[in-house]
């Protein structure tokens, strides 16, 4: 019976844990669409990873973070 009762306890707060990622990525999704960072044709290993950082950054963009990547990728040789 105590078994029971702390896995339905740990079962939902495992729920809610997975619903606020989901809704953090979302925000960060958001927040990536409205800097028109998925319009971009030219997308690059830069720009790819601005977007992943900014959308695991989620609502941290609306307070003043602005993730930027910068990445060279060596060109292969000759």
């Amino acid at each position: 019976m105590t078994y029971d009762r702390t896995y339905r306890r740990r079962s939902a707060v495992g729920r809610i844990i997975a619903v606020v990622v989901v809704v953090w990525l979302v925000i960060g999704a958001i927040a990536a669409g409205q800097r028109h960072y998925y319009s971009k044709s030219d997308t690059n290993c830069a720009g790819f990873g601005t977007i992943v950082v900014t959308i695991i950054a989620g609502p941290l963009n609306y307070v003043g973070a602005n993730p930027k990547v910068h990445c060279h990728v060596p060109e292969p040789s000759k």
